[in-house]
């Protein structure tokens, strides 16, 4: 059997991201004529059309959709395979691309990389920040290898492991803290009156499904687009919001008016990994979570 060529299929995967022949070959650093010709090498190899041209514009066909879900897979395995060679077959040895969301990383990063440094000193680690949506078409793709998300969260093909827990508590100002009812009653909290993320972090579904404030009219509108300006919004008396344990472990009510109160039921968020099913580097990312469970609220590894 003759094998096809690698670095077309990666042709053909860039591509599908870029969905433009000019910007596909830029990405690749080689002419259009050449990926062109690399695409129309595949089709010729499997003997089936990858792509619809008419003019100048393109569209991939079924068997060509199959065939770029396929090549990431097989791109993914043979990148680490030339890692782990290049390593001489070490898998605390390397480079790993790690993604984190907005609402973890800046609470996360400074003792995850001391982590690192003292557990895996030959790990070259490198962060990227963003929304979960982003991250996981990033992982997807193949440009990240590991994700620290909050969960549950639905992730299609992939594994999860969930390091730990991370309490949500109740924001307020300490001259509203002395009027809110003992126990916490979020019913009894004046109309329009939580302030949540805005719906792209994920951390606002979290904070709805675990403090029951799905349908309540509490929530305001005004949504806010970092937990820092949810301090701030609490901290000029205009209402109350919810933070998790993780932020205010790293101080970030300091220099504020606010008082943190546990959330009804103790509601809570799991952090947790998540990787590409049918990797190679199970062993490492096992690792990342052991040295790495310990620094949230609620760690549920040993």
């Amino acid at each position: 059997m003759k094998w096809p060529n690698l670095k077309h299929l990666h042709y053909l995967v860039t591509l599908h991201q870029e969905q433009h022949f000019h910007r596909a070959a830029q990405r690749c650093n080689v002419s259009q004529s050449t990926l062109s010709t690399a695409i129309q090498n595949l089709e010729e190899h499997f003997g089936s059309q990858l792509l619809e041209r008419e003019h100048k514009t393109f569209v991939f066909t079924s068997l060509g959709l199959e065939v770029v879900n396929r090549s990431k897979i097989l791109l993914q395995e043979a990148g680490e395979l030339v890692e782990f060679a290049q390593n001489a077959g070490n898998w605390q040895r390397g480079k790993l691309k790690l993604g984190v969301i907005p609402t973890i990383a800046p609470f996360l990063f400074e003792g995850m990389i001391g982590a690192f440094n003292t557990f895996l000193p030959d790990i070259a680690l490198e962060l990227q920040e963003d929304t979960t949506e982003h991250l996981l078409q990033e992982l997807n793709d193949g440009k990240l290898d590991l994700l620290i998300l909050a969960l549950p969260m639905e992730t299609p093909g992939c594994k999860q492991m969930v390091l730990g827990h991370d309490p949500f508590h109740l924001i307020a100002h300490r001259e509203l803290a002395d009027t809110l009812p003992d126990p916490l009653d979020i019913t009894t909290l004046p109309k329009n009156s939580i302030f949540l993320l805005q719906q792209e972090h994920c951390m606002t579904e979290h904070a709805v499904s675990a403090c029951n404030l799905r349908h309540s009219e509490q929530v305001s509108s005004l949504a806010a687009s970092s937990l820092y300006t949810l301090v701030q919004l609490a901290n000029s008396k205009l209402g109350y919001t919810f933070l998790p344990e993780l932020a205010l472990n790293q101080q970030i009510l300091s220099n504020t008016a606010l008082k943190a109160f546990s959330a009804e039921d103790n509601a809570y968020r799991e952090i947790g990994l998540v990787w590409r099913g049918g990797t190679t580097r199970m062993q490492l990312f096992r690792r990342v979570g052991e040295i790495l469970s310990p620094l949230l609220p609620i760690p549920t590894l040993n």
